[in-house]
């Protein structure tokens, strides 16, 4: 008794800790861009979408009609049951005896993949909690296939189904160890059970009826278009990605909780261990073929939900040494999992990643560009409208300005993630055509590579006609680059002279420099070219280059066909010193570019920290 009152007391204080934890980053990280297009679907509610079924929607939309359109308004919902998983992995445990459950409730709340769970409004809240839900229900099936078993399943099978495509395979998994037990084939044959299992299937019919009515955009994106469905080395890194993402050790006990089917005396660890095991094989196997050009690793926590409640038996077996070490890497992957989304939270955070791969872009610029897109529009004539030029700043300018019908341009972005569809059946997709009032185009310029922009530039000015001169917005040192393109009535008439492209190649993000500087890149601007170029430090001059020496390589690496009269000689150069004033730290590289018609824009470039000097 003493120590399951230990145990029920860990339970509890871990709970509330980390409860209080995540109500204090889903208040403070910025609104992720899929949250955004939630928001979005939340405000045209309708019974499926395009990239998911309803529930997500339906959840946001219930928080910001309850607590308004703010980020715990938009979580709320998902942070609710976030907090309810933990109590649902402690009843789905209980039949393996109080202490474990309560041991197995202690080790979901810790475990490093729960730990964040519900910070932000995405779909697998749901879907994961249905998962437990179906757990529960099926392990009460094998014992007692009555009424109250059926609830549970018909709970998890109606909420899983409205909230993911993966879902799916979280049902089939469960079907197939039902199956297998002859406890579970007892089960299937029971009313209760069939009711359940049938409720669970009419759940999937909004879903199924959106496809028919759309062309089957949902099923093909999910299910064909976003997977290559062919072997790639990727994918074979995957089970060492969730190794080091678990935690090596509560790894180990996962795989030996998996393979503990034989060895399990009750029904129900053999439910948990088949559940479990399969679900985690089918994803390492999917692994291999499927998509990995998107964030994968949390697909399989419904695998590792299964195989908690075995954990404590597993790891009673292991040294007192073994153990201890077992809690400390949880705690340190669990510490590392929580410091990371603070930092994210935090813009001085989020701007010390700017210069590096792991820069959380999806959660990077959004404030400051719906402050200065209020600040544009303020100056603009009533009525101007926005244009995005792609779902992410349709959806994040529309949850900032409250506005769910932001038009948005044909991008690649809203096919890559399966919005476009959505767009086009909102009516937000035509957003290239001419009437008479102002817009406002919205450009995201560092959603580009370099190489890609030309082309994309020059097809803005296919479907916009001329472009003006436009208004940049930059956050995190530049890392997030926004053009805002004010845009009279009616197809602008002659030459669209699209912004400059320009690259410096050294010094690069990182160098440390001191004294005299040398410096070495390229521009090129459409129709008019280049007339002079100016070296920013901080937004100061401190140098002009010398402009128009041959790089023949430049018109290969831009994909396009450029007009700038003045290729291949777009090259640049510059030595100068570095100002006396300058203190020692971190600063920011920059081009101020004239245009041959005058114009001036600023492009900001690499991060360089100045070290101490003698001379300075």
């Amino acid at each position: 008794m003493q120590d399951l009152r230990r145990a029920r007391t860990l339970f509890l204080g871990l709970w509330l800790a980390l409860c209080l934890i995540r109500l204090t980053l889903a208040a403070t990280l910025p609104l992720f861009v899929d949250e955004a297009f939630y928001w979005q679907e939340g405000r045209h509610l309708s019974w499926a979408y395009s990239d998911l079924p309803g529930l997500t929607a339906w959840l946001v939309a219930l928080g910001t009609q309850l607590a308004g359109d703010h980020l715990l308004g938009v979580r709320w919902p998902f942070l609710l049951l976030s907090a309810l998983l933990p109590w649902l992995v402690v009843r789905a445990a209980w039949p393996l005896g109080a202490l474990r459950a309560w041991w197995a409730g202690a080790l979901t709340v810790v475990f490093p993949f729960t730990a964040l769970l519900g910070v932000l409004a995405l779909p697998d809240v749901p879907m994961n909690v249905a998962a437990v839900l179906c757990l529960i229900g099926g392990v009460c099936a094998l014992h007692t296939p009555d009424r109250r078993a059926a609830a549970w399943l018909a709970a998890g099978l109606v909420v899983g189904g409205l909230s993911h495509y993966r879902f799916l395979g979280v049902m089939a998994v469960g079907a197939l160890v039902l199956l297998c037990l002859p406890q579970g084939r007892r089960a299937l044959r029971q009313p209760w059970i069939l009711i359940a299992i049938t409720l669970g299937l009419l759940a999937w019919l909004p879903l199924a009826w959106w496809n028919l009515e759309h062309a089957e955009a949902g099923w093909r994106f999910q299910l064909v278009d976003r997977h290559p469905w062919r072997p790639q080395w990727q994918g074979l890194l995957f089970p060492l990605i969730q190794m080091v993402l678990v935690t090596p050790l509560l790894f180990w006990a996962m795989l030996r909780a998996a393979c503990r089917v034989q060895s399990s005396q009750t029904v129900a660890a053999r439910w948990f261990a088949l559940c479990g095991g399969l679900t985690l094989l089918g994803f390492f196997v999917l692994g291999i073929f499927a998509d990995t050009a998107r964030v994968s690793f949390h697909w399989p926590l419904p695998a590792y939900l299964a195989l908690l409640p075995l954990l404590p038996e597993v790891m009673a077996a292991w040294s007192s040494a073994w153990r201890r070490a077992a809690y400390a890497l949880v705690i340190v992957g669990l510490t590392a999992a929580l410091a990371a989304s603070a930092w994210v939270a935090l813009p001085s955070g989020r701007a010390a990643l700017a210069s590096s791969s792991h820069y959380p872009e999806n959660f990077a610029g959004w404030e400051e560009l719906a402050e200065a897109v209020r600040r544009k529009l303020d100056l603009m004539p009533t009525g101007t409208q926005v244009i995005a030029d792609h779902f992410k700043i349709g959806a994040e300018l529309g949850f900032a300005l409250r506005d769910a019908d932001i038009a948005v341009l044909d991008h690649p972005l809203n096919q890559h993630h399966g919005r476009a569809a959505q767009l086009a059946i909102w009516g937000l997709l035509d957003a290239a055509r001419m009437d008479d009032s102002w817009r406002l185009l919205v450009f995201a310029d560092s959603d580009l590579k370099l190489s890609q922009r030309l082309s994309h530039y020059q097809s803005l000015c296919q479907r916009l006609g001329a472009l003006p001169a436009a208004d940049t917005v930059e956050a995190d040192f530049g890392a997030r680059r926004f053009l805002l393109f004010a845009l009279p009535p009616g197809r602008q008439r002659g030459a669209c002279v699209p912004p400059a492209i320009a690259h410096i190649d050294f010094p690069q993000d990182g160098d440390t420099l001191t004294g005299m500087v040398a410096m070495r890149g390229w521009v090129v601007k459409e129709l008019v070219g280049v007339k002079q170029v100016f070296v920013l430090l901080d937004g100061q001059r401190v140098a002009q280059v010398n402009y128009g020496q041959s790089n023949p390589q430049v018109s290969g690496f831009l994909n396009a066909a450029s007009s700038d009269p003045n290729l291949p000689k777009v090259q640049f150069e510059a030595r100068f010193e570095l100002p006396a004033t300058v203190s020692a730290g971190w600063h920011v590289l920059g081009l101020e570019i004239e245009s041959g018609v005058g114009q001036r824009e600023r492009w900001s470039g690499p991060r360089i920290q100045v070290g101490p000097s003698a001379d300075r």
